[in-house]
């Protein structure tokens, strides 16, 4: 078995830096797992701590049913691909691939068997007797996970290893990658800074913030019901709108009032909203849960919100339009259809339904 089990881990380098804060997470044996979040927030430094390539400051690191605090890396069983690919520029592709089989002693033929093996699942067999410097950035990325999968290890790592590549061979080695967890059925922890990577390829997500794990949970559960503001905006592309505003009562009705922007909340969120009545929170609602008036047959005029369309931006079978209150700007995603004039004014709905709200001090979510 191939869990992986971080207990209280934490890492504080000299001067007192804390780059990872107390972090407890359980990864399943063969699961995905995607640790992401912004630069600096502690997930490359985690992995290490799991690879074995820095020491933790304190807690408990077990792969399997094993402590390896006190293990070297080479000890630990498991297979790390880099950012960078880190492969050898004098040695061809075969003997890459091969070089940590002939450190461990492996005898030619299991040795040869292995390498053609996973160079047939990775469709680089031709490519064995080239050099690094012969390749494509997606056939090196390629190989550097062949060189990992040769050695069949309890858990895969993969440290940013898609960054240095153009943003349509991103999208085919992350189809390619999910392809090769599935037939490998291997666990693999998988670090990013991409959210659109992390909600695509993960079993499970875990999102970090300055070393402190924020949420973990499916790549639907995070997107739907994220657990604070930061979650909130980080995964979702264009992020999440926020606007700070109060919850007032009228008629019985409770609505969220901003001074240009009042809008009835539906009666499903009035429990947990009725102890920040009269008080500011903050109102989240996503780009695609604004529509266009025009293109929407029957409109909650109480949920009708008048703004001026500063910049359209047309993304091929969507548009994103930058709109302004007056007092906040936010972006709507619609139909490529929709085509509004730029600064002219016109009305949106907003999907009360699916807005959320957060507490304005701590920033977690209210519902």
């Amino acid at each position: 078995m191939a869990q992986v089990s971080l207990q209280n881990v934490s890492k504080i380098f000299p001067g007192g830096i804390k780059a990872v804060d107390n972090i407890t997470l359980g990864v399943e044996n063969k699961e995905f797992m995607v640790l992401v979040g912004p630069s600096g927030c502690g997930k490359s430094t985690t992995l290490r701590m799991i690879a074995g390539l820095e020491e933790i400051t304190c807690g408990k690191i077990y792969i399997g049913d094993k402590l390896v605090n006190d293990v070297p890396a080479k000890d630990r069983d498991i297979a790390m691909v880099f950012q960078n690919y880190a492969l050898y520029p004098h040695m061809s592709v075969f003997e890459n691939m091969a070089f940590g089989l002939k450190l461990r002693g492996y005898p030619k033929n299991e040795i040869a068997q292995r390498v053609n093996e996973a160079a047939n699942i990775l469709g680089i067999k031709h490519l064995l007797h080239r050099r690094p410097k012969e390749l494509s950035g997606g056939e090196r990325q390629r190989v550097a996970v062949g060189r990992a999968i040769v050695r069949k290890p309890l858990v895969f790592l993969f440290d940013e290893p898609l960054s240095n590549l153009d943003a349509k061979l991103r999208s085919e080695m992350r189809t390619e990658l999910h392809k090769l967890h599935i037939r490998l059925q291997t666990t693999i922890i998988y670090v990013t800074h991409d959210q659109v990577e992390a909600m695509t390829m993960g079993d499970r997500i875990a999102v970090m913030k300055d070393g402190v794990l924020q949420q973990v949970a499916g790549p639907v559960e995070i997107y739907d019901h994220p657990r604070n503001k930061f979650v909130a905006s980080f995964i979702g592309s264009p992020p999440m709108n926020f606007i700070q505003g109060r919850i007032i009562k009228k008629d019985g009705r409770l609505y969220f009032d901003e001074g240009r922007i009042k809008v009835k909340i539906v009666e499903e969120m009035y429990q947990r909203l009725l102890p920040y009545l009269e008080k500011e929170v903050i109102f989240g609602i996503r780009p695609e849960d604004i529509y266009d008036k025009l293109f929407v047959s029957e409109a909650p005029p109480e949920n009708v919100v008048r703004v001026t369309c500063e910049v359209l931006e047309p993304m091929g079978s969507e548009v994103y339009l930058y709109l302004n209150t007056g007092r906040h700007s936010f972006i709507a995603r619609v139909d490529a259809h929709d085509r509004p004039q730029v600064n002219q004014d016109m009305d949106v709905v907003f999907d009360m339904s699916k807005v959320h709200f957060f507490k304005r001090d701590t920033e977690e979510t209210i519902v």
